[in-house]
């Protein structure tokens, strides 16, 4: 199934991720509606807050992202901001217990890092105004993943946060070439190790699964020898037995990483990796814009795909 999906489905669901066309009709068409509720915690802040209440009553660490990315126009990435501080706001409320359970993941092109003028710019004030009143709140903020053409400005954006607000993260992509690098250069800061999900020229990113496996292994290795706090993000048994051999080699704690997992797959290990004695963090995105999150979560696994046509046929 694995050697199909990667030469035949993967390119055909990446394809559809870019139509505007089957994003209209998605979008209006009810019988999506059971699948995206799945993996979308909610369609707003208040239908996300009491999930989120609910994962941190089981035990879990959260981050948040309010989706949406690519933005063209600057009052949709204000209004990004706007929301952000928002959700800020209602998270600090919610009363979590224990340092570091509460995290927003933001995506820059969602804060105008696509803008045609001065975007990288516009998208580093917007950041920071998002970063300050996390730090006050007791937030911690990760910067998301996205294309590969946007990881140079991704990081050195973070390096200047970084001055001001240590804690501030990002994810890092196995399945690009470069990330192996990218982890030796931040291996004493905070990153999320994912696959990667976006469609990337062989160029850039390796194609296959068993390529994509092995570089996440060794960036895997890379980041536990390190000081910093690797964030796994995978639902693969082999990935989650791995990271925890190459902590109990590192010499780590648990309290000094964790796993990563997302809202809708895998509930049963996220439960049972907490009670093992592991951190586990839930990723909830929340929002209109689900379609490009959606269409994403189906590349990254044949499971996902599977579920959402017998979600289908059972409609």
């Amino acid at each position: 199934m694995s050697v199909v999906f990667d030469s035949l489905l993967r390119p055909a669901i990446n394809a559809a991720a870019d139509s505007h066309a089957i994003k209209s009709f998605s979008q209006h068409n009810s019988l999506t509606s059971k699948v995206v509720d799945r993996f979308v915690a909610g369609s707003d802040r208040a239908t996300l807050l009491p999930v989120l209440t609910r994962e941190l009553a089981g035990g879990l660490s959260v981050t948040v992202d309010y989706l949406g990315e690519d933005t063209v126009d600057e009052q949709a990435a204000a209004d990004t901001v706007r929301e952000y501080l928002a959700l800020i706001t209602a998270m600090s409320e919610v009363g979590a217990t224990g340092i570091g359970r509460l995290e927003v993941s933001l995506k820059l092109t969602a804060v105008g890092l696509a803008l045609p003028e001065h975007g990288r710019k516009i998208a580093t004030e917007h950041a920071r105004t998002i970063c300050a009143a996390a730090h006050h709140a007791g937030v911690l903020v990760t910067l998301d993943a996205e294309g590969s053409g946007t990881v140079d400005d991704r990081l050195d954006i973070l390096r200047e946060l970084q001055s001001d607000y240590p804690d501030v993260g990002t994810v890092l992509q196995a399945y690009l070439r470069r990330t192996e690098e990218d982890c030796r250069t931040l291996i004493d800061a905070r990153v999320r190790l994912c696959k990667g999900a976006y469609a990337e020229p062989v160029s850039v990113a390796f194609s296959k699964s068993a390529s994509v496996d092995n570089s996440y292994q060794r960036c895997l290795r890379i980041l536990m020898r390190g000081n910093g706090y690797p964030m796994i993000a995978t639902h693969d048994p082999m990935m989650i037995a791995a990271a925890r051999a190459l902590a109990k080699e590192a010499g780590r704690s648990s309290a000094s990483w964790e796993y990563q997992m997302l809202y809708g797959i895998r509930a049963d290990e996220q439960r049972r990796l907490v009670e093992s004695g592991s951190r586990v963090r839930v990723y909830l995105p929340y929002g209109q814009e689900w379609y490009g999150y959606f269409l994403r979560r189906l590349s990254e696994r044949p499971a996902n795909l599977t579920f959402f046509a017998r979600s289908l046929v059972r409609r």
